[in-house]
C-alpha cells in the first residue's frame, strides 16, 4: 500500500490533476465524506488526509509514504529525513511582512527600533529579521494573525499572502514580501529504497504534469 499524505483545501484541490495524471484518482470528496482516510481508484493507493503543518510529520515518521506541503511548512519542520524531489508549483503565495497602514515600518526598521512580529512562522521570521539586522521580539500565534497589530499586540505581522484581500479589509499593508511559497513533493527515505519501483513511477508522473515546467 502506498500512502499519500494530503492537506484539505487549496492543496488538495491543486494536487488532484496531478494525481490524475500519474492515473490516480480520489473516489471520495473530502468536503463531504467524514472519513480521514480516502479510497482511491487504485486498491493500493490511499490518502490520508491531515493538518497542513502535520504532513511532513507523517511522512518523515512513515505513517505516510509521500505527501505534498508547502515550502513555508517545510522549513519550520526542518525537514529532516525528508526526501524533496520536486517543487510541484502549486498553492502558490509569499511570506510577507505587514503592519497597520499608520505604523512607520521603514523608519523602525532605519532606526534600528525593537519592533514585536507576531506569526506562527517563528524560525522563517526569525531568520529574515537577522539578515536584515533587525531587532524583533516574536509572538507565537496560531489563529489570526491580523489581530495583533490590530489590538496592538504586535507591530508587524509574518504571515502568508495571496491576494492582500483580507490585509486590505483590516486595514493592514504589505510592507515587505521576502520568499515565494509553492508545495512541494516530500517523500519518506525509508519508503523510496523499499517502495523504489511504487514511487517512482508516481513521482515521475508527477514531474512531467507539473504545471509551467
Amino acid at each position: 500500500m502506498i500512502t499519500l499524505a494530503l492537506s484539505k483545501g487549496r492543496i488538495f484541490e491543486e494536487t488532484l490533476p496531478l494525481l490524475a495524471a500519474a492515473g490516480i484518482e480520489v473516489t471520495e470528496d473530502p468536503e463531504k465524506s467524514r472519513k480521514l482516510i480516502l479510497p482511491t481508484n487504485r486498491p493500493d493507493v490511499r490518502v490520508v488526509l491531515v493538518r497542513a503543518s502535520d504532513v511532513p510529520t507523517y511522512v518523515q515518521h512513515g505513517g505516510a509514504d509521500l505527501g505534498v506541503a508547502g515550502k513555508d511548512i517545510l522549513i519550520e519542520h526542518g525537514g529532516e529525513g525528508l526526501y524533496q524531489p520536486l517543487d510541484l508549483r502549486i498553492a502558490r503565495c509569499r511570506m510577507s511582512v505587514a503592519v497597520r497602514d499608520d505604523f512607520d515600518y521603514e523608519r523602525a526598521v532605519r532606526q534600528g527600533s525593537r519592533i514585536r512580529v507576531a506569526t506562527k512562522y517563528t524560525r522563517i521570521a526569525q531568520q529574515h529579521f537577522a539578515d536584515k539586522g533587525v531587532h524583533v521580539d516574536l509572538i507565537k500565534l496560531y489563529g489570526s494573525m491580523e489581530l495583533a497589530p490590530l489590538t496592538g499586540l504586535a507591530d508587524a505581522i509574518v504571515d502568508l499572502v495571496s491576494t492582500g484581500s483580507t490585509l486590505r479589509a483590516n486595514h493592514l499593508r504589505e510592507v515587505e514580501p521576502f520568499m515565494e511559497i509553492s508545495s512541494r513533493l516530500i517523500v519518506n527515505q525509508a519508503a523510496l529504497k523499499l517502495k523504489r519501483d511504487r514511487l517512482r513511477p508516481l513521482i515521475d508522473a508527477f514531474a512531467s504534469a507539473v504545471p509551467n515546467r
